[in-house]
């Protein structure tokens, strides 16, 4: 056999090795993107993923082949998580430990050099794995009373008279509650994921892609803050039936792509203040 076919020979071997000793976990993180809202975005990171490798093959071609052994102590680590995951029935760790698997094949089979090189691919799938319940939790409440907050003060501004009481907005004719499900987590989740690719595709500047994602936190939280004041407005006027129900899943999808909107100003922004330079050697339209 040639070196070419031991390569892509090893490579089914570890394909199949993958497969065996993972797919429980990725039915279960498949199950979750289909049944969680927050994460149904991750349907879309291995195809993703997959592309940015692709997009990288005349590079991985270039550089030297220069296997590591260390990338089999991070294998054999990753393996002692996943079996930690299983046997202490924390989902984190047994898909977290995918990733770590991933890292070590690559430094194995083809070295340092081949793992910078798939940098942004890898880290990417951290996309497709649900934040701890923990962490979750941590973050989902805040965010339930910077909405409650945005939205009374909103309200106020729009004359219509509202009581606070922590993330519950008490009206004259309803009341309403800023659960976890409109706390803004799930579009902060999708509109990041959707911030880092949109930012890769339109910019080749990493600092332009890192104010790209890091805009998305601030945007995801005003248009959210908004959608809660819109859906207290609806129900002010028209009762309680207009927070519910259609209204409230066609806001989501409105506040959405009002995000989408304001993080595309931010990036034509940042593209008039900074242009590239081919864009500024670029003649004018007259």
């Amino acid at each position: 056999m040639t070196a070419s076919q031991k390569r892509w020979l090893g490579l089914l071997l570890v394909a199949l090795g993958f497969g065996l000793v993972y797919w429980r976990v990725a039915v279960k993180l498949a199950s979750d993107w289909y049944h969680d809202d927050n994460y149904s975005h991750g349907f879309l990171i291995v195809p993703l993923a997959a592309y940015f490798v692709w997009e990288r093959r005349e590079k991985l071609r270039k550089i030297p082949i220069l296997p590591s052994a260390f990338g089999l102590v991070v294998v054999l680590g990753s393996v002692a998580v996943l079996v930690a995951g299983i046997l202490g029935s924390e989902l984190f760790l047994t898909r977290i430990s995918i990733l770590g698997t991933i890292i070590g094949v690559v430094l194995f089979l083809f070295g340092w050099q081949h793992l910078r090189a798939l940098a942004f691919p890898v880290a990417f799938l951290l996309l497709m794995i649900p934040i701890p319940a923990i962490i979750f939790n941590r973050i989902a409440f805040p965010l339930q009373l910077l909405a409650s907050q945005f939205g009374e003060s909103a309200m106020g501004l729009a004359n219509v008279p509202v009581l606070r009481e922590g993330n519950v907005l008490i009206l004259a004719n309803t009341t309403l509650e800023v659960a976890e499900a409109c706390s803004g987590i799930r579009s902060l989740v999708s509109l990041l994921t959707l911030a880092i690719v949109f930012g890769y595709f339109s910019d080749p500047r990493g600092w332009v892609r890192t104010l790209l994602a890091l805009s998305s936190v601030p945007v995801a939280i005003v248009t959210n803050g908004f959608r809660v004041a819109g859906t207290g407005i609806a129900a002010h006027q028209f009762g309680a039936a207009a927070a519910e129900g259609f209204f409230h899943e066609f806001s989501g999808w409105l506040v959405f792509v009002a995000a989408f909107m304001l993080m595309l100003a931010v990036q034509r922004a940042i593209v008039r203040l900074a242009p590239t330079a081919s864009e500024a050697l670029a003649p004018a339209a007259v």
